[in-house]
């Protein structure tokens, strides 16, 4: 049976008393066994060492010990985030919206007049600014597709951003420990990881992983991934983590619109993150992670998928069942992770609120909590226009709030699994990043995915460099500062 927001809710409070009270019952319990034995007349024997029988103090040094233990095996370790790299795109893989018009006119010859004014519709309504990138294959006439294409964009995104991240953190690639790599629909063997080990020589007893498939939300699930093998590796250990998607693998030939709608969003990009168990040279500690998976739900398994059409064209499919499926995702998540991360006022607010609904049968409307008394920063995945809108609303966020997404949208369009990455970045080019200044980051994927991360800032960026260094100047775009309003979109 389905549980209602405030058990839910409930839930989540009882699941973190429990985890932080375990330690606790072991130290009580040490203490209770040893005035039971005082209650017994061994008192004496506690402050008499000489005459203390050798069971006694075999006792008293053994249940503190076991109660250490437990807390040394059970505690998490810390995950901190050294630094982080994104693709930085080449002028002349810039695409202009008449550009794009002109290459969906021109290169699609099996769109009919009506498919090319839908398109071109959602180009306008897209947010997408001038300068978004598409991959140096695209840019041919006529433009190429296939395996070899897919190959040479992934080797220009993972390693010149990978570059700049050893550059930015003076770290010998031999240091490090285990490599995770996301990219959904292009898996080629060797694994991206593989093609990374090669190129920069790794160590071969490295763990490395390949994920593909999870869509947008890969690059929380790697993060997810990276911070379970940093608690089982030496202290001081380094997970690299880089996420990126291919376009220039596969061309949709069809006529559904819907199977056309992720050509006119993503865009070009990728990131790379060093991950450690060592706080020495961090810049962020990772506070909170959740992962929220929705696939029981036919609607939601289904609203993003690769699929064929039924003239077998393989491209894929965004349903338009899409926005509400986000929206019920980002609340099952929200009340999930509520309780780790908002004060005790707002808890009570909306406990109090889900009594008097059930007292007054609904007729009192449910509060909203405040997340912006706990969180200063929010990264929500860019997947369009009414994605950010209904997070917006749903969290009560301002446009400040929402303005990372809104120009990492304008600027690089969605990159998929990087585009947190993008929108960290825009918020520390800003110069709004201080130290103890904490990160919510929101990704949405195929599944139906909804992943939550929560950083805390230890160390502020020195200089505004990387993928907005040249360009941030002219941010935020005017024309897109305010929200854009769209009746149905896609993410």
């Amino acid at each position: 049976m389905a549980l209602s927001p405030s058990q839910r809710l409930l839930r989540s409070l009882y699941q973190v008393i429990v985890n932080n009270v375990l330690v606790a019952i072991a130290v009580s319990l040490t203490i209770a066994v040893i005035l039971v034995a005082a209650q017994f007349g061994f008192s004496e024997h506690i402050f008499h060492l000489r005459v203390l029988r050798p069971i006694y103090l075999l006792l008293a040094a053994l249940l503190p010990a076991a109660a250490f233990t437990f807390y040394l095996v059970n505690r998490s370790h810390d995950v901190y985030l050294v630094d982080y790299a994104c693709f930085k795109q080449n002028f002349n893989c810039r695409v202009p919206l008449a550009t794009f018009k002109e290459y969906i006119m021109q290169f699609m010859p099996f769109l009919d007049d009506r498919s090319i004014h839908f398109l071109t519709r959602m180009i306008d309504r897209s947010g997408l600014g001038e300068e978004t990138s598409l991959p140096p294959s695209l840019h041919y006439i006529p433009p190429s597709f296939g395996f070899s294409q897919g190959h040479a964009e992934a080797e220009l995104i993972l390693f010149s951003t990978i570059d700049d991240l050893f550059s930015k953190t003076c770290i010998n690639p031999s240091s490090i420990d285990a490599l995770v790599v996301n990219c959904s629909l292009f898996a080629p063997t060797p694994t991206y990881s593989d093609m990374i080990i090669n190129r920069y020589k790794l160590r071969s007893d490295i763990r490395s992983v390949h994920l593909s498939g999870m869509g947008c939300s890969a690059g929380l699930i790697s993060v997810g991934l990276a911070k379970n093998l940093l608690q089982i590796t030496p202290h001081a250990s380094y997970v690299l983590v880089v996420s990126t998607e291919s376009m220039s693998h596969i061309n949709y030939q069809g006529k559904k619109r819907e199977m056309h709608l992720p050509t006119v969003l993503f865009r070009m990009g990728g990131a790379a993150a060093l991950l450690s168990n060592s706080r020495n040279k961090a810049r962020f500690r990772l506070k909170h992670l959740l992962r929220m998976i929705t696939s029981t739900s036919e609607s939601a398994h289904r609203c993003v998928m690769l699929d064929e059409d039924g003239e077998g064209n393989l491209g894929m499919s965004l349903s338009k069942d899409l926005i509400a499926v986000s929206g019920e995702a980002l609340r099952t998540s929200i009340i999930s992770i509520a309780p780790l991360i908002l004060p005790p006022s707002e808890k009570l607010r909306f406990l109090l609120s889900c009594i008097s609904r059930k007292v007054l049968n609904s007729m009192v409307p449910l509060y909203v909590p405040n997340f912006c008394v706990a969180i200063e920063h929010f990264c929500v995945h860019p997947g369009g226009p009414a994605v950010i809108d209904s997070v917006q609303d749903s969290l009560r966020l301002s446009d400040s709030h929402a303005e990372p997404s809104r120009m990492t949208l304008h600027r690089f369009g969605n990159t998929s699994s990087s585009s947190l990455w993008y929108e960290l970045a825009y918020i520390e080019a800003k110069g709004r990043m201080h130290k103890c200044d904490r990160v919510l980051m929101i990704a949405f994927g195929s599944g139906y995915k909804c992943n939550i991360a929560v950083w805390e800032c230890i160390q502020p960026p020195h200089s505004a460099d990387g993928s907005w260094a040249k360009c941030i100047h002219r941010y935020p775009v005017k024309a897109y500062s305010n929200k854009i309003t769209t009746k149905r979109h896609v993410g």
